[in-house]
């Protein structure tokens, strides 16, 4: 078993263009690493944890989902969903940054490892089937949106109170008159350089350079003392692994905390892969990613972190600074070693408006403007849904944004099925095929046969349109239909509602002496028809896997009505 597992390894960083990849992604690690460095120390600030923590959630649990996730893309580290579910969670229980609470949030962490593995062995990664293109870029515009609105307090110098993003923006409005002019030139300085350095050379470090150059103009100018707030102390050295552990009474309250989280990142990693799939015409496999995310929270319980999930903002800077698999993870993982031995003090120094404008532009870019026009234009629907979904995510948060998005793609399928075309097939004289005409009331049977095509399951909310339909033609044909050929390809199953509806209508077209005949059934809709004793009601001279065969047996019939 292990010589199957060791090709997976490699093939994983085998690179197609030899050492030209490694070092794109290197230097894509490398700026990678100056811009989410600094922004994990939020996120830990935001979980309650100390510095530190955030910096550890950059080193083992990279590796773990590089080793066993699939995605060339998702990047799996703090995240702000996850950090604010523990902090409004936990905060109850213990105070915040005790040991007590930290080895609350380690148990967190392991429990969501457990409760991953579980859901990567009852294969739960089909839960990203459920999510469709419109919502996911209505996904990441609202995540963008909500992220760029926390960023925009850092980059006045500001300070945000509420995660509630609706409360956020009345809570900006109010501290505006006190934002900190420095601050607001600083981060225009630092968007338009962003902005102009992206937009006409887009493969260099532009982040790294803006990062290094203002630690050491804050260094050497001394900007906290001019009235701009910096990033401040950070422990250094590497994490002490050992396995957390809590009182009984305590594990079963942390239950609910680590459900919730797994909901959010199976949904919000498998929405992030997906939309980097589709991006680069590639494929993911989401419960390979599952079996990542267990490994890398698992590895973060260990090591004295909090629980990790896919990033939507740090995937979408691996990609803007050219990140194109896990390779450029490891360097960033190599990278945080680096500064944690070495490079916590420089750290310090880093303006926190500088990294609110990084941030920013990076959500910005999240907000997929042409994507969201072609929808519009090509339809309107469809861009309601992602303007909802993105709506719910700015509104009520990315958990609840995820769960809204899976949810509308359903809705939308079964709308579908609910309402599906119906029509008539006629053959056309000249040429011989089948044309399509709608369902409706006084028809012209072609020699008493009538070919009727349903275009979806049968299933108990749309059986009704079945009925009706037949009903409509047996009653208004005129001359009166002795036939009508079911075409059959569109479905491939019946529920035991459907059932009874159509055992019904068969039973009274054939007291109207009205035959019914399927044809193309499908060997799945046979054994349907065959559970449900349609077989029995319509008889097994009545079923044909070819059309041709079908139409060719009711033409016949009718004909011998006709002279009878």
């Amino acid at each position: 078993m292990w010589w199957p597992a060791l090709k997976q390894w490699r093939s994983r960083f085998k690179t197609a263009d030899g050492l030209r990849g490694w070092v794109r992604d290197g230097v894509a690690g490398l700026s990678l690493a100056s811009m989410n460095i600094p922004q994990v120390l939020g996120y830990a600030r935001i979980a309650g944890m100390p510095a530190v923590t955030g910096l550890y959630t950059l080193l083992l649990p990279l590796v773990a989902f590089a080793a066993f996730g699939s995605s060339r893309h998702l990047v799996v580290a703090a995240d702000s969903a996850t950090a604010a579910i523990l902090s409004s969670a936990l905060s109850q229980m213990a105070e915040p940054g005790s040991v007590h609470y930290r080895a609350l949030v380690s148990m967190v962490a392991l429990l969501c490892a457990g409760f991953l593995l579980v859901a990567r062995l009852f294969r739960l990664g089909f839960l990203a089937d459920f999510l469709s293109r419109t919502v996911l870029v209505g996904f990441m515009a609202g995540v963008g949106i909500q992220v760029g609105l926390v960023m925009l307090f850092d980059m006045l110098g500001l300070s945000a109170h509420t995660h509630q993003p609706l409360y956020q923006v009345w809570e900006f409005l109010q501290a505006l008159p006190h934002a900190v002019p420095q601050a607001f030139l600083l981060s225009a300085l630092v968007s338009m350089s962003l902005f102009l350095g992206n937009r006409f050379l887009p493969h260099k470090p532009w982040a790294l350079l803006v990062v290094g150059s203002s630690i050491c103009a804050s260094w050497f100018y001394r900007f906290q003392v001019h009235g701009l707030s910096v990033v401040g102390p950070v422990e250094g050295g590497l994490p002490v692994l050992n396995i957390p552990w809590v009182g009984w009474d305590d594990m079963l309250a942390l239950l609910p905390v680590a459900t919730s989280c797994v909901f959010v990142m199976i949904a919000q990693s498998a929405a992030t892969s997906r939309a980097m799939a589709d991006q680069f015409n590639e494929t993911v496999d989401e419960n390979a990613d599952i079996l990542g995310l267990s490994a890398a929270n698992a590895v973060a319980a260990l090591s004295g972190a909090f629980a990790v999930n896919g990033s939507p903002t740090q995937t979408a800077m691996a990609v803007r600074v050219g990140a194109r698999s896990q390779k450029a993870q490891l360097v960033f993982a190599a990278i945080t070693v680096c500064v944690l031995l070495f490079l916590t003090k420089p750290l310090q120094f880093l303006p926190r408006c500088v990294l609110g404008a990084i941030v920013f532009n990076v959500a910005i870019s999240m907000i997929q403007v042409r994507t969201l026009w072609h929808i519009r234009r090509e339809s309107p629907g469809e861009f309601g849904l992602a303007m909802i979904t993105a709506l719910t995510v700015v509104g009520l948060g990315v958990e609840q944004g995820i769960f809204i998005a899976i949810a509308l793609s359903l809705f939308r399928h079964v709308r579908h099925s609910y309402q599906p075309h119906t029509m008539i097939l006629k053959e056309d004289t000249q040429t011989g095929a089948m044309e399509a005409q709608s369902v409706k009331a006084g028809l012209q049977p072609e020699s008493g046969v009538v070919v009727y095509r349903f275009c979806a399951d049968l299933f108990y909310a749309n059986c009704h349109r079945f009925v009706e339909d037949l009903r409509l033609i047996a009653e208004t044909s005129h001359p009166p239909v002795h036939c009508i050929v079911i075409d059959a390809s569109a479905i491939t199953d019946v529920d035991y509602s459907a059932a009874v509806a159509v055992r019904n209508v068969l039973s009274l077209l054939q007291q109207q002496h009205i035959r019914v005949i399927f044809g193309r059934v499908s060997s799945y809709l046979r054994s349907d028809m065959n559970r449900h004793a349609l077989s029995d009601v319509l008889g097994a001279e009545n079923i044909f896997p070819q059309l041709h065969t079908a139409l060719a047996e009711a033409r016949l019939y009718a004909q011998k009505q006709s002279k009878s």
